[in-house]
């Protein structure tokens, strides 16, 4: 007789997807502090952001493939698929950070980019740390701080951000160049705190509907 089929835990999704995340913040603070603007180099950190993308997306497709036959979750469906979703655009956004060095043709690293991936790293460190105590919300006594410290970093994000793109239309304004590609590789940085925040969001959400 065939053994029941095990149920999908969508826990353990969220869980290796916040892994994926904090995989690609390290690839991208290494990227930074390592830079060079050098084709091999660069397509070679492309190479492997593209590997931890695909990973992210093949979590995803099981997600949703799960959520078309089963009829009852452990959460609602609109939060589990947005929650999948604002976790997936946590690497999305990254990856495209790491692309752009490469298509804007990025000679020098800015200082400010260090900053922003050490914080990325702390922000999926603290993402990590939440999901993995997510699946026990209706009993935990530590998840609404866990995911009050991931909001606490998208605001040292946003004064980053704050204070870096101010500084680069008023101190570092001579190439306007220069002005284009930082301002918009640091909107991307920038979204990749957003979309951890989101997904921080989101799970507040589902605590509050189940109090």
């Amino acid at each position: 007789m065939a053994g029941k089929k095990r149920k999908f835990d969508y826990f353990d999704a969220f869980e290796e997807q916040a892994v994926v995340a904090h995989e690609m913040a390290q690839l991208l603070k290494d990227t930074v502090a390592n830079y060079e603007n050098d084709e091999e180099y660069l397509m070679g950190q492309i190479e492997k952001a593209r590997e931890l993308e695909h990973k992210g997306d093949e979590i995803c497709h099981s997600v949703f493939e799960a959520l078309a036959v089963e009829f009852i979750a452990p959460i609602d469906r609109e939060d589990i698929i947005e929650l999948t979703q604002r976790l997936d655009d946590v690497s999305d956004h990254m990856e495209s950070a790491i692309q752009h060095f490469y298509m804007l043709n990025v000679n020098n690293m800015h200082e400010g980019a260090a900053e922003f991936t050490d914080l990325l790293c702390k922000s999926t460190k603290k993402l990590m740390t939440a999901l993995d105590d997510f699946r026990n919300f209706k009993k935990s006594k530590k998840i609404r701080k866990l995911i009050i410290d991931v909001c606490d970093v998208e605001e040292e994000v946003d004064a980053l951000f704050f204070a870096v793109v101010r500084k680069l239309h008023t101190e570092e304004n001579e190439y306007a160049l220069h002005v284009y590609k930082w301002d918009e590789l640091f909107q991307r940085l920038e979204n990749a705190a957003d979309a951890c925040e989101q997904a921080a969001d989101r799970m507040t959400d589902v605590l509050l509907k189940n109090a």
